[in-house]
This record gives C-alpha cells, sequence and structure tokens, in this order.
C-alpha cells in the first residue's frame, strides 16, 4: 500500500475538493435501520396504533435514550431478567456498595455500576405513576455513568453511534468476567460447550475438539420458509406496482415466515472442509465437521445471522420473520463424545506443512479492512480459489466468534507451538517474562512487531496469568428442554 503525503492537492489538479465530498456507501447499520425503517418494523415493535395501559413497579422501569444507545439498553434489559443477574446486583448491591474503597471512584468500579444499574432497574424507585394531571410519561433511568464506564477505551462502544447488539452482549460478557475472576460471576448462565467433530474422509477416524462460547449464531435456511407462495404473490404485486411507478404500503409486505427449529436444524447438519489435515494419513484430505452442544446453559442466547451478499456483492439484511416457540427443546444438540465403535485420530509425530495461501488475495482482503488472521480463514476455507469466493466467505463468517483469532489450519489444533527462538530473546530482552512472550508470539504467529502490540493491549490477562494459572473454565448443564 502507497500513502500519498500530497493527496489533496493531486487531487485537486483534476478538480476534485476533498473538503466537498460527502460518504455515499452505507454502513451495514445504516442498512439495517434504514431497512427497519422502511418496512415498518419499528412500529410493530412498538405496537403503533394499540393504546397501551401503561405498567409501574419493580421491573417495570424504563432506560432513556442516550443517543443511539437502544443495543445497550436491550441487553441490560434482558441481562436483568435473569435470575444470576438479580442476585448479584440487586440483591447483593449493599454488599458491593460496602466493599467498595474509597482509593476507586465509584464512576471506575464496574460491580458498583452494574449494582447501581440494578437498583434504578428492579427497585421500583425510578417506575412511579406520574401525577394525574401530568401528561409526561414515567422518568425511567438514564445510565449515562454506567455507558461511558464500559464504553471507555473502545473505538465504536465509546461513541455515540448505533452498535450491534450481539457485540455489545460479547463486550459486556468480557468485562463481567474480567471484573469478577474472584467472585461469582453471573454471566456463566450463558456460558456453554461446543462440541465440533471432525471425521477424516479417507481413514474414517474422527477428532473431537471443545471450545467456550456464550452466544450460538444460526444461519437462516431461506428456502424452509412456511409461507412461499405467500410471498411469491407478494413480490409479484410489488413488480408490478414498481412497473407501474408506484409503491406499495409498508402494512401489505409478506416476508417469508420461517420456524426456529428450521435454524436449528441447519445448525446439526454436517459440512464439508477441504484440506483438513487427517494425522492418520499425514496429509491433507477432505472431512465432515458436525458441531454440536457438549452443554447446556441456564439461558441460552441466540444470534440469527440476517446479512448476506447479493449477486453484485451487495451486503442486504435479510427481511424475514423467525416463528418463535413458546416451548422449544434443543435436546437434539447435544453432543455426546467419542462413541464406542469410533476409533480416534492418532496424535501427530510431524509438523504438517504450512499451508500455501495466495498473498494477492489476502493482500486485497486486507485492503478492505479485514483482520488479518481472518483474511488467512478466508482463503484457506475457499481453496485459494481468488478474492470472490474469500470474501464470500467473509460475509458468511463475519459474526463467528473466532473471525480474528490466530489462525489454526484445521486438524492441526493438538500440536503444540513452538515460538521462534531469536522473536523469543528479542520480547524477553525488552523486560518480559518467557511466559508472556511465549504467549503473544502464539497469539500472533510468531510475529515479533504483533506480539508486541498483543502484550500492550493485553495487560490485564498478562498480569493476571502471571500471578497464578487461571482455573479451566466450569460449564453448567441442562437438559435442554426448556
Amino acid at each position: 500500500m502507497v500513502e500519498n503525503p500530497n493527496l489533496v492537492e493531486h487531487l485537486a489538479h483534476w478538480g476534485i475538493n476533498i473538503a466537498n465530498l460527502e460518504k455515499t456507501e452505507k454502513s451495514m447499520l445504516e442498512l439495517e435501520l434504514e431497512l427497519n425503517t422502511k418496512s415498518n418494523e419499528w412500529a410493530a415493535m412498538q405496537e403503533s396504533g394499540v393504546k397501551l395501559k401503561p405498567i409501574y413497579g419493580p421491573g417495570y422501569t424504563g432506560m432513556e435514550n442516550m443517543g443511539n444507545s437502544c443495543y445497550l439498553n436491550s441487553v441490560i434489559q434482558m441481562l436483568f431478567r435473569t435470575p444470576d443477574f438479580i442476585n448479584k446486583y440487586y440483591e447483593g448491591a449493599d454488599g458491593i456498595f460496602d466493599k467498595a474503597t474509597g482509593n476507586v471512584d465509584p464512576a471506575e468500579d464496574f460491580n458498583v455500576q452494574m449494582a447501581k444499574l440494578g437498583h434504578g432497574l428492579l427497585s421500583g424507585k425510578y417506575s412511579q405513576p406520574p401525577p394525574p394531571e401530568s401528561n409526561e410519561g414515567p422518568p425511567g433511568i438514564c445510565p449515562q455513568m454506567f455507558k461511558t464506564l464500559v464504553g471507555k477505551g473502545h473505538p465504536e462502544f465509546s461513541t455515540k453511534k448505533q452498535q450491534d447488539v450481539q457485540e455489545f452482549m460479547l463486550h459486556l460478557l468480557t468485562l463481567l468476567e474480567r471484573n469478577n475472576k474472584t467472585q461469582i460471576n453471573p454471566g456463566e448462565c450463558f456460558k456453554f460447550k461446543i462440541e465440533e467433530r471432525f471425521q477424516c474422509g479417507t481413514s474414517k477416524k474422527v477428532k473431537y475438539l471443545t471450545r467456550p462460547e456464550v452466544i450460538l449464531p444460526l444461519l437462516i435456511p431461506m428456502d424452509a420458509a412456511v409461507n412461499k407462495e405467500e410471498v411469491a404473490a407478494y413480490e409479484a404485486r410489488k413488480s408490478e406496482a414498481e412497473a407501474q411507478g408506484k409503491r406499495l404500503e409498508s402494512d401489505a409486505i409478506v416476508r417469508p415466515k420461517i420456524k426456529l427449529f428450521s435454524c436449528l436444524e441447519l445448525f446439526t447438519q454436517s459440512e464439508v472442509i477441504n484440506n483438513f489435515y487427517s494425522s492418520a494419513v499425514n496429509g491433507n484430505v477432505q472431512a465432515r465437521k458436525t458441531t454440536r452442544l457438549a452443554t447446556f446453559p441456564d439461558y441460552l442466547a441466540i444470534q440469527l445471522k440476517k446479512f448476506m451478499l447479493r449477486e453484485d456483492w451487495v451486503p442486504i439484511k435479510l427481511d424475514v420473520s423467525i416463528e418463535m416457540p413458546d416451548i422449544l427443546d434443543v435436546s437434539m444438540l447435544r453432543g455426546d463424545g467419542p462413541q464406542p465403535e469410533e476409533e480416534l485420530l492418532p496424535e501427530p509425530e510431524v509438523k504438517p506443512p504450512v499451508p500455501v495461501m495466495d498473498e494477492a488475495v489476502l493482500t486485497e482482503l486486507e485492503n478492505m479492512g479485514f483482520p488479518p488472521e481472518s483474511c488467512k480463514r478466508a482463503v484457506f476455507h475457499t481453496g485459494n480459489t481468488g478474492l470472490e469466493s474469500a470474501t464470500a466467505w467473509m460475509m458468511e463468517h463475519i459474526t463467528d466468534s473466532d473471525f480474528s483469532d490466530p489462525f489454526v489450519p484445521p486438524g492441526t489444533e493438538s500440536i503444540g507451538f513452538t515460538p521462534n527462538t531469536d522473536a523469543l530473546n528479542t520480547i524477553i530482552g525488552m523486560g518480559f517474562t518467557q511466559d508472556q512472550a511465549t504467549k503473544a508470539l502464539k497469539a500472533t504467529d510468531n510475529n515479533v512487531e504483533r506480539a508486541m502490540d498483543w502484550i500492550f493491549s493485553h495487560q490485564d490477562e498478562l498480569e493476571s496469568s502471571s500471578v497464578a494459572s487461571p482455573p479451566p473454565p466450569e460449564f453448567r448443564d441442562g437438559d435442554g428442554s426448556k
């Protein structure tokens, strides 16, 4: 990439005035807001046109919009409906306030701010009926101090822009874990273990891997719509109206209706993994991957992945209606681990060859703004077939929890990491311990410069690991029938 320090002057030569230019490309969030407005989705959620009876009291306290803060408000309202958060930050609020030391500013104390939120939402103090002669609604609460604290240092959540609910929930659960290392973490009620089963297509031997998650992402199978005929008729009416220069009313929209169970069925289907390293044949083969849940959390948070690419590569949001049942049995998602009749893949005796990746495609993807590790994933999983297929893979997997994690080729996860000796000595020479240097190099594929950046951006993690090794994560486990 070439930087031009005189770009403004050079463009001015061609009559282009940067100061007068305006952004024309819309972001994902802008596209989502536009769709919600056009499709009358907001009015539907607000039950517009319906006379509702206001209710007051504990648990019915509203939150003010602090400027595009609906993502924060919705997550907080949801969390404080769960017993874990009620017990920790409402019923235990007095204990948290008593333990708060004078050395820490309450505005900077995460647990104090969470307890303050719990009291505000659940005490009923801020959900009182207004005087009969008043036209004002209930005041609710305005957690500006909390918003400032949780957004501090974050490039997105520190702004007043609209944000993604799933991303904020992950961010908040990370803060909960960081601030409750020696205490009860209410976020544990969402944590579960994913089980991935790989079967070598040549030897038929299998390998099992597990990882922790807090949100289950689900793709939406559009072909599973239960009202295909109604949707087709609506699309025909819409096309006819557009041909006449007219536009149908928003209340005439017919959305594809898809059952949540269909999304779960799609999740259970196996997928083909190319270039899987099989230690049984000491080479890359085609394998099948099946994903299940090894544990069931108290509350299963689900993310419906509504974004996809059109044929012209324009990102769009699926305008669909997902039918949510009152009772959902997800016991069919249970993973049972290795079975008696299965033969496990042996531990690799030699390190597999490093996969060859198209550097030109990697560069193009990075220039688009994608993280380097996710670029490697896209090129690898699309078999070096070009920029188009890699970009499509990116858009399909952009919300994966490991999207930006260090890339490890499938089948090589159990192979031990060996840090580069020169890189290790360089970082140790800067005053860091060998364990810290090794951890940073492992996270950045033995790149010294990236390892140094990683160290400075993970100070809390390194400091905690230098005191004591964290205990293995624990998972609650239910039967999946409620």
